[in-house]
């Protein structure tokens, strides 16, 4: 199973990005996608989840409203949009598979490797 993520880099606070996770190795639409984050010195937190079918969304307060999780079943990617980013978004994001909806890290069977996302003042 392999996921990788693609389209961190530098933005401006205000400014938007989308972050892209490309699935191989697993039957993509049996699981459901969750995007974490990690800020340095920090323990991983939950960002987004999306069902298997993409019917069913969640989100962590500190986004909702600014972030949408959305993915392509039919091209095994996941997404997450993030608008109105903040110096506080500034960490590396991951990628990662679950059976089943959960915003617990250790619900997740499968990660990728991360993208740094990092937002200036």
């Amino acid at each position: 199973v392999q996921l990788v993520e693609s389209g961190g880099g530098l933005v401006q606070a205000g400014g938007s990005l989308r972050l892209s996770c490309a699935a191989s190795g697993l039957t993509f639409s049996n699981y459901g996608m969750g995007w974490f984050r990690q800020h340095p010195g920090k323990e991983r937190e939950f960002v987004a989840h999306i069902s298997w079918s993409g019917g069913g969304t969640y989100y962590a307060d500190s986004v909702k409203g600014r972030f949408t999780i959305s993915r392509d079943n039919a091209k095994n990617t996941v997404y997450l949009q993030m608008n109105s980013l903040k110096p506080e978004d500034t960490a590396v994001y991951y990628c990662a598979a679950a059976a089943f909806a959960s915003r617990r890290n250790t619900q997740y069977n499968f990660w990728g490797q991360g993208t740094q996302v990092t937002v200036s003042s």
